[in-house]
């Protein structure tokens, strides 16, 4: 019982963002395939080739996905929010910063 329940504490930590890691095949998928839909409209051209390169999680009431993605010229950050599966599991490209570097670290805004 110990074990379990420190167990469910772990897996049930809601709200605080995980810890930057290289995304999954699905993920990076999944996310690529939002970003090179959603982007042209943040950024005011289309990107000829980007790449989700690191990623971490926050769970909310759905997913939101902070990516670190190389474009030819730049590095930009993301936040992508999942919607929930009851809710249709959509996912919507909320937010882009710009002018990031490599190097620069994968934070919440």
């Amino acid at each position: 019982f110990r074990y379990t329940s420190c167990l469910l504490f772990i897996m049930m930590k809601c709200g605080g963002v995980g810890q930057a890691r290289a995304p999954s095949a699905e993920e990076k998928q999944k996310l690529e395939t939002v970003l090179k839909k959603a982007l042209p409209a943040h950024l005011g051209s289309s990107p000829s080739s980007l790449e989700v390169v690191q990623v971490s999680t926050q769970v909310v009431a759905g997913t939101n996905y902070f990516a670190k993605v190389k474009l030819p010229d730049e590095y930009i950050h993301t936040r992508i929010y999942e919607k929930l599966p009851c809710h249709g599991g959509e996912l919507e490209l909320h937010s882009v910063q710009r002018n990031k570097t490599h190097a620069d670290p994968l934070v919440y805004f």
